[in-house]
């Protein structure tokens, strides 16, 4: 089962969640948080697995919980939450340490393949979001600037920028999961990061 916590601050979002969430058995939400300052006190003793973080937060904001939080609890997932499309917001909830970055207009079928996806080591992003990271490396393409990748590996790695998950890339290129799966082993490696997220910005935050 999949421990849940959740930090948004209007209260209808916040009950819906917690309500999408169990009622699904491979989930429990018990800790909801309608503050990032009650988050932080609270999350290093319950430990969730995933956790679904606002960005607009009165007081503390979402990504500088997150930025507090992430490196004391590496285990711990973010995804954040919002209702704007910013690249500036998208860009410091990669930096602070988010895993995933979704609209509040996801639908909830999608919220919960989010959740799983995190927590099995994707990286959800909503395919606004997706545009939005796309367009921002259109402007140049960074990637050509890393020697140590192939030129597979820097496919994949686009591929993974775009939101794509391991099976669509497999499909996409003609190759199994298991060899995506390698591929992506390979860059993490020669990127030194541990996530989708931290390749990306690292590659493409430089631009």
């Amino acid at each position: 089962m999949i421990k849940v916590a959740i930090v948004e601050d209007i209260k209808d979002i916040r009950e819906g969640l917690q309500l999408l969430i169990n009622s699904n058995k491979d989930f429990s939400c018990t800790n909801v948080y309608s503050n990032a300052e009650d988050a932080l006190k609270k999350i290093p003793s319950s430990l969730p697995d995933v956790v679904l973080m606002d960005i607009h937060l009165p007081g503390i904001s979402g990504i500088e919980a997150v930025r507090k939080l992430k490196p004391e609890y590496p285990s711990v997932q973010f995804i954040m939450s919002t209702v704007y499309e910013d690249d500036e917001n998208i860009f410091e909830s990669l930096q602070a340490g988010a895993t995933g970055y979704l609209l509040k207009k996801t639908s909830p079928d999608k919220i919960l393949d989010a959740i799983k996806e995190v927590y099995n080591g994707g990286s959800p992003i909503s395919a606004p979001i997706a545009r939005k990271v796309i367009a921002a490396f259109q402007k140049k393409d960074p990637i050509d600037e890393c020697p140590d990748l192939t030129p597979k590996e820097k496919e994949i790695l686009k591929e993974l920028a775009k939101g794509l998950r391991y099976k669509e890339i497999a499909d996409l290129m003609n190759i199994s999961m298991d060899t995506v799966r390698t591929h992506v082993r390979h860059i993490y490696e020669k990127l030194q990061v541990q996530s989708r997220m931290e390749a990306i910005n690292k590659v493409y935050g430089k631009s």
